[in-house]
């Protein structure tokens, strides 16, 4: 398959032109690689491990939340060459990013979601009336994350409005809080938001900035495979956090 129709098509689908993100993000193609696509990777971030893991695995078109150049603009030595010769000596091209809010809310069974919180122009995050028991959401948390989560029991045992921003938002509790959200899922947080939790009053439910950032590459992947007739794979390389 032609990169530049998966590309192309991968653009719309995500509307990339449209959505504001951090400059250093540069979504969409960040490598292309000799214009031919026999199988795709997915990968939460773009890093050596994956890079390697992708070219044994003969995959030629990497999906990543993260990419190359977070770190902004920089010489291409060291890290950055090691990577960026990986992908050449091995063919493999380099699209980031897809959001993961929508897929963990769908894991988590709730429907009737709302766009909330705003970065870069843009609502990125989600919320949603659900009335369950806290331990009911983190058995479904758990099973969704594959994994334990990090609690905060500082809000109802009940919940009436969840919301979830992945990754690394639990610093920004206080503007959540302004929603009127009981609940907060996020990925990882700093300390002090902990204590923030216990005087708002919410729950702060921590489930790592890894796992709660694998829904939307795994689902773009899958979308692609089916749409393209192509094998996809994911790279599952772990930060621990």
């Amino acid at each position: 398959m032609s990169l530049s129709k998966i590309v192309a098509y991968t653009d719309k689908f995500l509307r990339i032109s449209e959505i504001g993100d951090w400059d250093n993000a540069l979504n969409g193609l960040q490598i292309e690689n000799s214009g031919r696509v026999t199988k795709i990777g997915a990968a939460v971030d773009a890093s050596t491990r994956t890079l390697s893991g992708a070219a044994k695995q003969d995959v030629d078109l990497l999906i990543v939340h993260h990419g190359l150049f977070w770190a902004g603009l920089k010489p291409v030595r060291g890290i950055l060459r090691r990577q960026l010769q990986i992908a050449f000596e091995n063919d493999i091209a380099l699209y980031t990013q897809v959001g993961n809010n929508a897929q963990l809310a769908r894991a988590l069974g709730l429907r009737s979601t709302t766009p909330f919180f705003e970065e870069k122009g843009q609502l990125i995050g989600l919320k949603a009336r659900a009335a369950m028991s806290r331990d009911q959401l983190l058995r479904k948390l758990e099973k969704s994350l594959g994994g334990a989560v990090k609690t905060f029991n500082f809000g109802p045992p009940k919940t009436k409005l969840l919301g979830i921003v992945t990754g690394g938002a639990g610093g920004e509790i206080d503007r959540v809080a302004q929603e009127k959200i009981d609940t907060f899922i996020t990925g990882e947080a700093p300390h002090w938001a902990a204590v923030a939790a216990e005087e708002l009053g919410i729950n702060l439910i921590l489930g790592g900035h890894y796992a709660t950032e694998t829904f939307g590459v795994k689902a773009l992947a899958a979308h692609l495979s089916k749409r393209f007739k192509l094998q996809w794979t994911f790279l599952d390389c772990p930060t621990g956090l």
